[in-house]
């Protein structure tokens, strides 16, 4: 009976840790994905890049195939494989351009 509060404590601080350290995680995730996000926008309005992002914005057949890969992702449908490997993908990016630039 004496160790009860011990043990209430530990339980406390197991619930409340666990939380806290996820919600970290998912918000370093989010920050990874702007990252990239910012990064990409800068990127293809570089000066070097803008002509070819042009050429491909206009190019139907590029378009075409783009809106046919977008179609395979569903943001609704996170445990889809495809939808996990691209995010997975996505967050070593911007995790790896996040730590090279920070």
């Amino acid at each position: 009976m004496r160790y009860l509060p011990f043990f209430l404590i530990l339980f406390l601080v197991g619930v409340i840790v666990k939380p806290a350290q996820a919600q970290y995680a998912s918000q370093m995730d989010a920050a990874y994905l702007a990252t990239l996000k910012a990064v990409t926008d800068y990127k293809i309005n570089d000066e070097e890049n803008l002509d070819d992002v042009e050429k491909l914005r206009q190019d139907e057949k590029f378009n075409r195939k783009l809106r046919k890969m977008l179609n395979k992702l569903d943001n609704r449908k996170s445990k889809n494989s495809e939808n996990k490997r691209v995010y997975e993908i996505l967050k070593k990016a911007g995790r790896d351009i996040y730590n090279e630039l920070k």
